[in-house]
């Protein structure tokens, strides 16, 4: 067996207020809970060292990028590498990137047990809008703030096992799962920070956005043959509530473990990579069953295009 405890750190809210070393803390305090846990990994969710500032509206650039990291580690994040080396786990966590030529990503990260980033990811499937919109009860501004990722889906060898990321949105699409699985991944990790109302439609209730998150997970986890560890930023930041339900999903499809707060909560799971052979290598195995010369729309075209020629 190839056995990794992983623990997925759901974060409770962060307000607008609150500093990174405020937020750092609290980090620290879920990495000490993995030690004791036993846990070889610890994945943070999706803009864990601020708030979803998406949900703002800025104009000012400069206020903008006061909410992205230049650099990773840096002086805030730190004392989490230190400890995370010192205590011998690997970390994946997500956070607003800033390149030197000025590009804005969305972006996940893996290190190995030594704190060294061996692997980055930049989200794709960017949701919401890039201007104000009177219309909406909040706003949900990442086509404004980031640029869709250029990194593509890689995965990565790490601690003997292969790994990828994708982050909140990306879930839903069942795409870039199939991109990781076509490269045998057995481990991805995910973070998200999920409204719990839609802000088009009053009458989507929480429990089915949290239904609806279960299922995408689920179904990703299962098509694939793949660990899935997918963890929330939940609860209230000033005023805008936050799903939380962080889920260990088995290759089977299967939640093994399932956040009961929407604070910050430690989920603990003892993952056999090995357990990611069986579907590999019947149902899904894809060398064997998967069709490529029918699949020419999923590469080629993005709207829907009706069988009369004509466009939706």
């Amino acid at each position: 067996m190839r056995e990794i405890v992983i623990g997925g750190a759901q974060m409770g809210p962060i307000q607008r207020a609150d500093t990174r070393e405020q937020v750092v803390s609290r980090m620290l305090a879920l990495l000490d809970d993995a030690k004791r846990a036993g846990c070889n990994l610890v994945i943070f969710p999706e803009l864990c060292l601020t708030t979803f500032f998406p949900r703002w509206y800025f104009e000012d650039q400069a206020e903008v990028d006061s909410w992205f990291e230049t650099d990773m580690p840096n002086v805030a994040t730190n004392p989490l590498f230190d400890r995370a080396r010192d205590y011998g786990i690997a970390i994946s966590l997500g956070y607003a990137e800033l390149t030197p030529d000025g590009q804005h990503f969305n972006t996940q990260i893996l290190t190995d047990t030594e704190a060294r980033i061996v692997g980055k990811y930049r989200k794709i499937h960017l949701p919401g809008h890039d201007e104000y919109d009177p219309e909406r009860s909040f706003q949900h501004l990442e086509k404004r703030y980031f640029q869709p990722g250029d990194l593509g889906f890689p995965v990565f060898r790490n601690m003997d096992a292969l790994m990828g990321m994708l982050i909140c949105n990306d879930r839903r699409w069942p795409e870039a799962y199939r991109e990781m699985g076509l490269q045998g991944v057995e481990l991805t990790m995910l973070g998200y920070n999920t409204p719990s109302g839609n802000s088009q439609n009053a009458n989507e209730s929480a429990e089915l956005r949290a239904f609806h998150s279960d299922l995408s997970v689920q179904a990703g986890a299962y098509q694939n043959s793949t660990w899935v560890v997918a963890v929330a930023k939940a609860g209230d930041e000033d005023g805008h509530p936050l799903n939380g339900g962080s889920v260990i999903v088995s290759p089977d499809g299967v939640i093994m473990q399932k956040a009961h707060t929407l604070g910050d909560e430690l989920l603990v799971h003892n993952c056999d990579m090995d357990a990611t052979k069986f579907g590999k290598a019947t149902v899904f195995d894809f060398k064997r069953h998967r069709r490529i010369e029918h699949y020419g729309r999923i590469a080629s075209q993005t709207g829907v295009i009706y069988p009369d020629g004509t466009q939706g």
